[in-house]
């Protein structure tokens, strides 16, 4: 279990580093004001309109980067910050959660595959490490162990695949939102510049989370595969 934990370890301080890079970054450009003068809020509502969707609501949501779009309820959840300030981070976040909003109306497929999963996924994140961890214990020398550990390895396979399918979904919203900051005259040059920034150590949040779920999951097999040897 070693491995496991120096991979663990390993990918806790790269997230780490970049959640923190990430918040530096939109408090830099929460400092720079919107020359329209808009908020996140109403940044979000015209971008909804401008695509001709109007049965979405755009809401503000407590805490710090929060921000998400609910498919269920067809809602454009905004934290607090970004629904109510004006500038260049709020504009980014605002225009991104819309552009899921707008993957939604138009049936965007690696949206609709995810969605699909979510329930399986919820299921397998609640199981996976604790069949594998009993996979271990039982001893992957003995069938039922490897038995054990062959399923939480199926599970875990299923959270990897999750996180890899939301990499295109991420990018997509977040190409959708400075595509129409910028068709529409929304920004300046430089405001866009800092949401396209923004936005970017954004993504990578994702990007980290899928590069560790598949290192992981790679771990698990070669000690699976390696249990015959």
């Amino acid at each position: 279990m070693m491995g496991y934990y120096i991979i663990a370890g390993v990918l806790a301080l790269v997230s780490m580093l970049v959640s923190s890079r990430l918040k530096s970054k939109f408090k830099k450009y929460s400092q720079l004001h919107l020359r329209n003068g808009m908020s996140g809020a109403e940044i979000a509502e015209k971008m909804l309109a401008d695509h001709g969707i109007y049965d979405v609501k755009v809401i503000s949501t407590p805490g710090m980067l929060t921000d998400h779009y609910n498919p269920a309820n067809k809602t454009v959840n905004l934290s607090e910050g970004v629904y109510n300030q004006r500038n260049a981070a709020a504009a980014a976040v605002a225009a991104h959660e819309v552009g899921h909003a707008v993957q939604h109306a138009t049936a965007y497929s690696w949206l609709t595959m995810r969605s699909k999963i979510v329930p399986i996924v919820q299921v397998a994140s609640g199981l996976s490490q604790w069949v594998i961890m009993g996979g271990f214990m039982l001893s992957l020398s003995s069938p039922m162990g490897k038995m054990v550990m062959l399923a939480g390895i199926i599970l875990f396979g299923i959270m990897a695949a999750f996180s890899v399918i939301t990499l295109p979904v991420e990018y997509d919203a977040s190409n959708r939102a400075l595509a129409w900051l910028e068709n529409k005259h929304m920004v300046t040059r430089e405001e866009h510049a800092g949401a396209k920034d923004a936005l970017k150590w954004a993504a990578r949040t994702y990007l980290v989370a899928a590069i560790g779920a598949l290192a992981t999951l790679m771990y698990f097999i070669m000690r699976f595969a390696g249990s015959d040897d």
